[in-house]
């Protein structure tokens, strides 16, 4: 790399990490006066709340990290071009192109460190987020998940059903598991309802109403009981996957965890599907805001910096916008995973190529 390279890398990184710096505290600040109140009042331990908010940092900084990456972009270059840094190195003679390479090597170093929190250190931090905000800070009401008409392939040989499952209570309705060797129904136990005990050493279920067939070649045996405590191999999260269970995992168990949901058919597979591709677009994206932010910010414009940063902050929220409805149209409606990872990238990719273009000129 050349003294230029270096010059504009390291104002692109020290800007971004700035950035990180300034904005981090004022999250942390804005999540704890709405927070307060609720650990308070649940009396919440003092080295839990330590924990969670080192885990909110990387957690806030995960997700604001193409912001952050856009902004800390526009607003070097448009100090750049507000001290005529740039008009000076174009005349030099040093073609646009060139005048890139230090932002994309600057764009794959973030990419890099991106890919990797996302796929390594942001899974960690995610669960214990989560699982903190589960347990002290979701209302009652809406404390656990619930889900309706639940089906679930736990082994190869064994369906679950429950009409109506709440992970808070550990309560399901209307339970039933089918038992089949190869595509011959051999067992079928039924339940009005299935309730987990806790145990340390095993998945103790209690049934009410407890009826299983077992299904003969001339005739069926049932046997009947009131309540029944036995053991099954699945887990409570079998019955109902948490939404972001996706989230807590590293790139080493994402792929497996998504393929054992699909074959288990799971509700919430579209949801994981996006979180896997949202981790392996952010490379994309990383060099598209880049793009466009020099794009925007290259040329001196009459209004400074300000213009630069409003149009920053613009393209930057309607990347947000984009990538949240495409997200729930692929939840909601028949869209894939993939396309609503990928349209939002292209759109913005097709609007980079554009702004370069008339940058150039």
């Amino acid at each position: 790399m050349k003294i230029l390279d270096w010059y504009i890398l390291k104002r692109y990184l020290a800007t971004f990490f700035v950035m990180m710096l300034l904005f981090i505290p004022i999250g942390i600040m804005v999540d704890l006066a709405e927070k307060f109140g609720k650990m308070s009042s649940r009396n919440v331990p003092l080295d839990e709340i330590l924990i969670y908010y080192l885990n909110f940092i990387v957690h806030f900084s995960n997700i604001l990290f193409p912001i952050f990456l856009f902004l800390s972009v526009i607003w070097f270059t448009s100090k750049l071009a507000n001290q005529t840094e740039i008009v000076a190195m174009l005349s030099s003679g040093i073609s646009y192109n060139r005048f890139l390479r230090p932002y994309i090597y600057g764009a794959a170093f973030l990419a890099g460190l991106g890919f990797l929190m996302s796929m390594f250190i942001v899974p960690y931090s995610s669960k214990i987020y989560n699982e903190f905000y589960d347990k002290y800070l979701s209302s009652e009401e809406n404390a656990g998940s619930k889900g309706n008409n639940l089906y679930n392939q736990v082994s190869d040989n064994e369906i679950i059903y429950v009409s109506e499952f709440n992970s808070k209570t550990n309560i399901g309705k209307n339970f039933s598991l089918e038992y089949f060797e190869g595509i011959t129904l051999k067992q079928k136990i039924n339940a009005e309802q299935i309730e987990w005990i806790k145990n340390d050493s095993s998945q103790t279920y209690r049934l009410t109403n407890y009826v299983k067939r077992i299904i003969g070649e001339r005739e069926d045996i049932l046997i009947k009981e009131m309540s029944k405590d036995t053991l099954f191999q699945f887990k409570t999260d079998d019955l109902l996957p948490v939404e972001y269970a996706a989230e807590t995992k590293n790139f080493f168990e994402l792929n497996k965890f998504i393929e054992r949901e699909r074959l288990k058919g799971s509700p919430n597979i579209r949801l994981y599907e996006m979180v896997r591709y949202k981790r392996w677009s952010f490379m994309a994206t990383a060099f598209i805001l880049t793009f466009i932010g020099v794009a925007v910010s290259s040329v001196k414009r009459r209004g400074g910096m300000g213009i630069n940063l409003a149009f920053g902050v613009l393209v930057g929220f309607s990347y947000v916008f984009f990538d949240r409805i495409f997200g729930i149209l692929s939840e909601k409606s028949g869209l894939s995973p993939l396309m609503a990872v990928v349209i939002p990238n292209f759109i913005f990719l097709i609007l980079a190529i554009i702004l370069i273009r008339q940058a150039r000129r």
